[in-house]
């Protein structure tokens, strides 16, 4: 019997009749060399999308350009209908490193975003309440970043981005210097509270596990220079738990993903 996991590809959002929150049409960059090539890209509104590839294909820089950190060389890029840099205020980044001000406490670095958005102060404390409570750092919220493991700084700085309640989360490799309990834990704190906030994820990683566990869809970029080699939809069930990772459905797709990024290696 052949037990293998056939991988389809999905069509873009909007083909489906659907307008896609994030809309990558004919996207290159180029710095010294070009890093992305004719690049398209649909991600629908609440789609939980991962991006894996080789090394050196473009995975973050693809993070960069939706969120407006760099612009593209050639093409168009659209989230909720504006530019990259108009909708800025709709989206939040979370990179690999946690990012947290040393010199605040949990409460204090939570708050950031609504400082600097000029929040009322009553608003503030009672929205970084609920988050803290949200993903279990309430005991800890007169602690220092210092005296934090890994999985907490980790949740903090999911906080700080919660805080302001984006649409879009984009997440960059965030639980790759985490230990694989830890990281597995934090997939299932992930989905729990996307469950609850609703946003659109986009979410770059190189492990095709973590990517499978966690998305509704994965795009796969072939290197030199970055391009689109596949797009796969995941149809695991959901809500996804800890469980799933003991299935043969699950095991099936984490090796048939794992056999398409092998071959972007060498398209």
């Amino acid at each position: 019997m052949n037990t293998q996991t056939k991988v389809t590809e999905s069509r873009p959002a909007s083909q489906g009749g659907t307008v896609p929150q994030i809309e990558l049409r004919g996207v290159a960059k180029r710095y010294d060399r070009l890093i992305i090539d004719n690049l398209d890209l649909s991600v629908a509104k609440g789609e939980f999308l991962s991006i894996i590839g080789p090394s050196g294909c473009g995975k973050s820089t693809v993070l960069k350009l939706i969120s407006g950190l760099t612009p593209p060389s050639s093409g168009e890029i659209v989230i909720d209908g504006m530019t990259p840099r108009n909708a800025r205020e709709t989206m939040a980044f979370i990179f690999q490193d946690p990012t947290l001000l040393p010199w605040r406490t949990v409460r204090s670095n939570a708050r950031l975003g609504l400082e600097l958005e000029r929040v009322p102060r009553d608003k503030r404390e009672a929205k970084v309440d609920s988050l803290l409570e949200l993903v279990g750092l309430s005991h800890v919220s007169r602690a220092y970043p210092r005296q934090l493991s890994g999985g907490m700084k980790m949740r903090l700085s999911i906080v700080r981005a919660l805080a302001t309640g984006p649409r879009l989360l984009l997440m960059d490799e965030p639980f790759a210097a985490l230990d694989e309990m830890t990281r597995d834990r934090m997939n299932e704190e992930l989905l729990r509270l996307r469950d609850e906030q609703k946003w659109t994820v986009v979410f770059v990683t190189h492990s095709v596990a973590e990517a499978v566990f966690l998305s509704s869809r994965i795009v796969v970029l072939a290197p030199n220079p970055g391009r689109l080699h596949a797009d796969v939809p995941v149809n695991l069930p959901t809500p996804r738990t800890a469980d799933l990772r003991a299935t043969l459905e699950y095991e099936q797709t984490v090796v048939e993903i794992s056999r398409v990024l092998r071959e972007a290696r060498s398209a």
